[in-house]
């Protein structure tokens, strides 16, 4: 049976310390959205620019390159093992830039799944390239999927909109890299925004949902997910980061941090003030993990 390398008290963030590929087999449980932030394959002895410094691009062994036919089995192999753990009418989000993103499209496509869009995200405070020889790079992707192309997903458009000034949202969303406040309990080399999560999750998951991160890094996915009343359970091979996910997870144990973090986030503000209050003070149904 499987151990929780963490569970939150109130059993709404899971945490589970392994490979992906052994841990996912062993349990059943259907989840309502998969967020996956998966390898891009991009340390190569490159490098970038941070905070007017030049750094390396390696982030780890994790990361190291692969030829396209490895890149391709690894996206179809934790593909259809997270294709198991989605509901019939659940979504996955994936997401990448141009060194993984076909890969996983293509995979997503040969395994069943109905692509609904491709989210750019635009970052508004992008690395300059240092080489001069290209366009700077400032969007990543995520791909929107639902797992069966007959079964409806969920979609909460009234919100989207009500989220973009009362107009349609679009598949572009400029949004910035994580703040400092987001690194408190240390940093994770590709670590997303809590913004960009959330507005991942409140588009497609309703109040209680159950969301999976199959490398979950520093647990952004989780604690987006807990600030707005969802469930998580995540997974993460590297031990460092699995401490740094359980320290931020600790931190908003406190709710004057809980508070405070959600006042940072522009969607959850516009979230608490759409929510009616009936449904905001709404019981969440009780149902735990099978561990």
């Amino acid at each position: 049976m499987l151990t929780p390398y963490y569970r939150s008290t109130d059993h709404a963030f899971n945490l589970l310390h392994g490979d992906t590929f052994e841990l996912l087999p062993q349990f059943n449980f259907k989840f309502d959205m998969i967020f996956a932030d998966p390898p891009y394959f991009l340390s190569n002895d490159g490098i970038s620019c941070q905070s007017g410094k030049v750094v390396s691009v390696n982030k780890g062994e994790w990361d190291k390159g692969r030829t396209s036919e490895e890149i391709n089995e690894f996206n179809r192999q934790w593909i259809g093992l997270c294709r198991d753990k989605l509901k019939d009418e659940g979504t996955i989000w994936i997401s990448g830039t141009y060194h993984n993103i076909f890969s996983v499209a293509n995979s997503l496509t040969e395994l069943g799944f109905k692509i609904l869009n491709v989210v750019t995200w635009s970052k508004t405070n992008p690395p300059p390239n240092i080489s001069c020889r290209y366009f700077t790079y400032s969007a990543e992707f995520i791909i929107w999927a639902r797992k069966s192309a007959k079964k409806p997903h969920y979609f909460n458009y009234d919100l989207m909109k009500h989220l973009n000034d009362d107009k349609q949202m679009t598949d572009v969303w400029r949004l910035p890299a994580i703040a400092q406040w987001e690194k408190r309990c240390g940093k994770h080399p590709t670590q997303k925004p809590i913004a960009l999560l959330t507005r991942i999750i409140l588009a497609s998951t309703e109040k209680g949902g159950w969301i999976l991160d199959p490398f979950a890094g520093s647990s952004t996915t989780g604690i987006a997910a807990n600030l707005i009343g969802r469930r998580f359970l995540g997974i993460e091979r590297e031990l460092e980061y699995a401490e740094i996910s359980v320290n931020r997870r600790n931190e908003i144990e406190n709710m004057d941090n809980f508070v405070k973090y959600s006042a940072k986030v522009q969607d959850i503000v516009k979230y608490n003030d759409f929510m009616p209050t009936n449904i905001a003070c709404e019981e969440i149904e009780t149902y735990d993990l099978p561990f």
